[in-house]
């Protein structure tokens, strides 16, 4: 986590760690130093606690709300379907029994990595800036001291500007023989509710919930190297969570939902959704007008808009044919919509084409999110009333 804030003294300039390495080593089972936060044996329950208590000490107390920091998150695709720890679809199983290809080299696959901190320092001369990083591997034989190699890495350096409050952050993310599958996320999460698919109440940057159809976002992406037709680079991620009737979530991973919509810019990516591959199409498009298009309306539908649309496995009445997003990467169900550049999603300030905002294309981006947002399919029942019979639609 980030330090304090500045402090200024005079001329100078220096950095408050409001967080120290025995906050950050604290582990399950372990008391807080302060009273109001619960030790839990569990790990589970231990990190979400921890978030909370780490977040006490980060709090900004602007209006309308207070905000906390900036959440990191990496995680490792590789899954052992030998193991039972992750649930299906929220529900516990005895045993994984499934067809999906997941990579795994064996037992140990789905181990954590290790992670160095550089703590946030100042730096700079006329202009002074704070700056700090962490970096690791999840090849736990690494020595990084030496190089890289052919082993994985990520790393997240940030760099604020003292004078305007700006952020640039820099990522970095490697694969291996043995971590093929690797992603490495920037969050800004709300100040407080159901973050990054996560079903306990978090800590983030957003001080006031955004909500469809009025939000924007504005970032400037300057992208140095970017993988291949394999890898997936995203100008923005953006999620939510409600139950299939609409409810809010509640933390019941039974019935909640995590909803996202990614924009791929990777040019070599390709799109899945295709006429003869509807599976991978969401049932309808709604166009700028708001016209409802759907997908087997073939010389109608925006089939390259789209590389993917799966859906939750919690859902009893889905349109065929379809096909369910991973059950086991989320403790509950998950809903996926990816995009691609289009002109489609241009109108709102994405990319228009492929290429666009990509090597050497460095851009600042006038994203309207929530208009955006507030046109892509999610999957939702409704019950209407009609005289004594329930309808679902």
């Amino acid at each position: 986590y980030l330090g304090g804030g500045l402090v200024n003294n005079g001329s100078q300039c220096r950095v408050l760690h409001k967080v120290n390495e025995t906050d950050n080593r604290l582990g399950a089972g372990d008391k807080f130093p302060i009273m109001g936060f619960e030790s839990y044996a569990d790990p589970d329950l231990f990190a979400k606690e921890k978030e909370l208590y780490l977040g006490s000490f980060c709090e900004v107390q602007e209006s309308p709300n207070p905000w906390q920091f900036w959440m990191i998150m990496v995680k490792n695709g590789n899954f052992d379907k030998n193991t039972t720890l992750c649930p299906e679809n929220g529900q516990k199983v005895s045993k994984i029994v499934t067809d999906r290809n997941f990579p795994c080299f064996g037992e140990g696959c789905m181990n954590q990595p290790v992670v160095y901190h550089k703590y946030s320092m100042l730096g700079g001369n006329q202009k002074v800036y704070l700056t700090g990083e962490f970096n690791g591997t999840y090849d736990l034989d690494a020595n990084l001291g030496e190089n890289v190699g052919n082993n994985s890495f990520f790393s997240v350096s940030w760099r604020k500007n003292t004078s305007t409050g700006s952020w640039i952050f820099s990522h970095r993310l490697t694969t291996s023989t043995k971590y093929p599958w690797l992603m490495l996320y920037l969050r800004a999460d709300a100040t407080e509710g159901f973050n990054g698919g996560y079903h306990y109440n978090g800590r983030g940057m957003l001080k006031k919930l955004p909500e469809s159809p009025n939000f924007m976002v504005r970032l400037t992406l300057d992208i140095k190297l970017g993988g291949g037709p394999n890898s997936q680079f995203y100008l923005l991620d953006i999620g939510s969570c409600w139950k299939n009737n609409g409810e809010p979530c509640d933390g019941d991973v039974l019935t909640d939902v995590t909803r996202y919509s990614e924009m791929i810019i990777n040019p070599e990516t390709t799109s899945w959704c295709l006429p003869d591959n509807l599976v991978s199409c969401p049932p309808y498009h709604i166009s700028p007008t708001g016209e409802i298009i759907y997908r087997n309306e073939t010389d109608r539908f925006p089939y390259s808009a789209y590389h993917l649309y799966c859906s939750p496995g919690n859902a009893k009445y889905l349109e065929k044919p379809y096909d369910i997003c991973d059950p086991y990467s989320n403790p509950q169900s998950q809903e996926l919509v990816q995009i691609l550049p289009h002109p489609e999603w241009a109108v709102h300030g994405y990319p228009e084409k492929k290429g666009d905002g990509w090597i050497g294309d460095r851009r600042t981006w006038e994203l309207d999110v929530g208009a955006l947002s507030s046109r892509l399919y999610f999957y939702q029942v409704f019950v209407i009333f009609v005289e004594q019979y329930n309808e679902i639609s």
